[in-house]
């Protein structure tokens, strides 16, 4: 019999490695993604020795993972679905987990396969993010019936994984689905995860990825999350950076800004900051608040996020989230808009 969760995440893990580099240029010439907007390049002079600031080591990260120590430190039960190596790396993963209060027991151990390790090119606030996913057998374990599963990123050649957590999704009503794709994921568009987005109760990503899957050149923000929400999810949230973000709810068939919580210094990283935002939504709406209160809530998580190195160094716990709650300005409000 599968214990009873709250929140299980399910997604890959990885030890993410933050080099702090100051030494490069960053030009801004080019539309990388066709979104419109002009894309920074950070170069280095290819055969030269570049100096580093310094190393971070940070084990157990990843969409999934975030999500999943969110709602641990928000006072939730959770557990995380995963793969990890048989390695150094994959014992570190599982022993960072269980400290921060998420239950492993769904995470297997591959032999002869090595855990996921990233390498994350800091400069100044923003992260340049080398990353390999390791081909996995993926499979959707017996996990019960949560309150709340969240899906997000994977590796290559998981398209029969996405049929698996549809099929369990269908086979268990009572479970809501949370899902913030991945690169893979949104590299695979919309129409190959049809049933994935039908089935979403809520659903994430930023501008530039919803203009990706959504095949568009819509310059107006505001439009997107009711566009995505064509798409299936009940629910989608749009984040802008620090401008904020864009939410439609086709319950009610409205839209919201919701502003930036104020950043009580500059930021030192942003790495970690849409998982943190999109996990404490998630959160908020399973534990019955409104979705107004909700998007209040992420922003918060994520301003105190990206005050740190590292996805998880930052997120809060619930007392901490509602003090800062009680002390924001009073133009902080989730407010509806023409979307």
């Amino acid at each position: 019999m599968a214990q009873k969760f709250d929140f299980i995440a399910v997604g890959d893990t990885v030890t993410d490695a933050f080099i702090n580099i100051k030494q490069a240029s960053v030009y801004n010439e080019h539309d990388q993604d066709g979104d419109g907007t002009v894309d920074e390049e950070l170069c280095f002079v290819n055969g030269a020795k570049i100096p580093y600031e310094s190393v971070t080591i940070i084990p157990a990260v990843g969409n999934a993972a975030n999500a999943a120590v969110s709602a641990a430190r928000l006072g939730l039960s959770s557990a995380f679905v995963s793969d990890v190596g048989n390695d150094e790396h994959g014992k570190e993963i599982l022993a960072t987990l269980k400290k921060q209060g998420v239950d492993t027991a769904y995470v297997r151990t591959h032999a002869g396969m090595p855990s996921n390790y990233h390498y994350v090119l800091m400069h100044n606030a923003e992260r340049t993010i080398l990353i390999k996913h390791q081909k996995y057998p993926y499979h959707m374990p017996e996990v019960g019936s949560p309150k709340w599963l969240y899906f997000s990123s994977v590796g290559d050649d998981s398209l029969p994984y996405h049929e698996e957590i549809v099929k369990y999704v269908k086979a268990h009503p009572s479970v809501k689905l949370a899902f913030q794709p991945g690169t893979f994921q949104i590299k695979l568009g919309a129409e190959k995860l049809k049933e994935l987005y039908q089935c979403s109760e809520i659903f994430f990503c930023n501008v530039e990825e919803a203009r990706i899957i959504l095949k568009t050149a819509e310059p107006e923000p505001s439009k997107l999350p009711k566009m995505m929400s064509a798409l299936g999810p009940k629910i989608s949230v749009i984040t802008d950076g620090p401008k904020g973000l864009y939410a439609y709810d086709s319950h009610r068939g409205v839209t919201y800004f919701m502003p930036p919580y104020p950043d009580p210094a500059p930021p030192v990283s942003r790495t970690g900051a849409g998982d943190a935002c999109s996990s404490t939504i998630a959160i908020a709406l399973l534990l019955g608040l409104p979705l107004t209160t909700a998007l209040e809530w992420g922003p918060v998580n994520s301003m105190n996020v990206v005050q740190h190195v590292g996805a998880q160094t930052g997120l809060l716990t619930r007392l901490e989230l509602e003090k800062y709650l009680a002390q924001r300005p009073t133009s902080y409000v989730a407010k509806e808009i023409a979307g």
